[in-house]
């Protein structure tokens, strides 16, 4: 195999999976375009106008994830094929002599080629980020950042992002030159801790960074939701309500915390209120919300967080496997441009662990997002369970509705995206699961 055939074979992968996904996409907004009826099972819940605006945000989605697509598959492929990496890595040991730094110095290289990556990817993709908040959220009604918010977040999020992995790929590049034969378990070992330290510093040090958290007030709400978790066992140390307001109208709900003590956070969407801008009482009431935590308490029960990491960590290992097997191999820096001889690590890592393996890590997310509907499901029993079936179905209804969520999709398209069943599945299995109860 030569130097072309390696660098056809990469752009094979990356047009495989475009021309799957587009085909995937059209496929649902035929289904956008053409299904102007009601489901049964919603009908008492949603009206004429609710649906057809959910109709009309999913056709603009769907229609602005087509654009955007083909816009990357175009990038990567120009990137690729006019070896623009190299370029990167070439202008990279520039400004590194600029400051008396050698090219033998390979991980300064390396940070100061992925702060031009990231840099380069953050541009190229504004325009797409201004126009899906700003136009496309804006249009139905979701958007709620000013442009002073917006222009705060990007630039938090992107120093964030150099903050956090710049350390963790030195230290990568670090391990990998010394640790000998045995790299790829001390890579696993390493990357296994960092992650875990993320997780359990995200929820009290970085998202605290974005958003405002607010302890809930006492109340019948706070006292149900302490109620809920002391019966569960659950180690609840504080409720917040996070200003998601200031960002979207969307809500959510979710718990943090991997070790010790966690916090449940709650979205001030999420509760119920009159819209004075929308003319209409949104959210959902006291009840509702324990329906949703009941659901969401439902994953820390039957440990799905825990099973998540691990397969996660079974998956990085075998990546960091398959990197140590391929790596080395000369033709996958000569394809992209490199002189003979030149293998920067960083450079290996990006083109086995999302080029070489992106076959894999599509196949991997595809089964990834079957277990995730699985879990979901799992934790929805577990909600019906504690006597809780009615609050989670109005409330999964009227978070759809709330969020616009068009509650018919391609059976194709939702094995492929979906990590959540859709909304009519969700309900047909709380009724089952009502149904079984009732008959033990």
């Amino acid at each position: 195999m030569d130097e072309d055939s390696i660098l056809y074979l990469i752009l094979l992968f990356s047009w495989a999976e475009y021309l799957w996904e587009l085909y995937l996409s059209l496929r649902q907004l035929k289904i956008y375009k053409t299904n102007n009826h009601i489901p049964d099972d919603l009908q008492e819940m949603l009206n004429e106008e609710s649906f057809e605006k959910a109709r009309l945000y999913g056709i603009d989605k769907s229609q602005f994830k087509i654009v955007k697509e083909l816009y990357s598959i175009t990038l990567t492929t120009l990137i690729i094929y006019n070896r623009w990496i190299y370029s990167a890595w070439h202008k990279s040991e520039e400004i590194a002599s600029v400051f008396n730094i050698s090219k033998e110095r390979e991980i300064i290289i390396s940070c100061i080629f992925m702060s031009f990556v990231t840099v380069f990817n953050f541009v190229v993709n504004m325009p797409f980020t201004i126009y899906g908040i700003f136009v496309l959220e804006e249009k139905h009604g979701f958007n709620k950042q000013t442009v002073g918010f917006f222009i705060k977040d990007q630039i938090k999020s992107l120093l964030l992002s150099l903050v956090i992995t710049l350390p963790i790929i030195s230290m990568a590049i670090y391990i990998i030159m010394l640790g000998g034969n045995m790299f790829v378990v001390w890579l696993w070992s390493f990357t296994t801790v960092a992650t875990l330290i993320l997780l359990t510093i995200y929820p009290s040090v970085i998202a605290p960074l974005f958003d405002k958290f607010v302890p809930l007030p006492d109340g019948p709400l706070r006292k149900g939701i302490e109620d809920l978790a002391s019966k569960l066992n659950f180690p609840l140390s504080q409720v917040y309500i996070v200003e998601g307001s200031k960002r979207s109208a969307h809500s959510n709900a979710y718990f943090s915390g991997l070790f010790g003590a966690k916090r449940i956070v709650l979205f001030d969407t999420l509760l119920e209120k009159y819209d004075e801008e929308k003319k209409k009482t949104t959210g959902c009431k006291d009840g509702e919300i324990l329906g949703v935590l009941a659901h969401e308490l439902g994953h820390w029960s039957c440990k799905h967080i825990i099973k998540s990491v691990i397969l996660t960590e079974v998956n990085l290992l075998l990546l960091f496997t398959a990197f140590g097997l391929l790596f080395r191999y000369s033709l996958l820096y000569t394809s992209l441009g490199f002189p003979l001889g030149q293998e920067p690590i960083i450079i290996g890592l990006i083109v086995v662990l999302q080029m070489i393996l992106a076959p894999y890590n599509s196949v991997l997310s595809f089964f990834a997002t079957a277990l995730g509907r699985k879990f979901e499901f799992e934790a929805d029993n577990f909600a019906v369970s504690l006597n809780y079936p009615n609050e989670l179905r109005s409330a999964l209804i009227k978070l759809g509705k709330d969020n616009l969520d068009y509650p018919i999709y391609d059976k194709l398209f939702s094995a492929w995206y979906h990590s959540h069943p859709t909304l009519l599945h969700r309900i047909e299995n709380i009724k089952n699961q009502m149904k079984d109860k009732k008959n033990d």
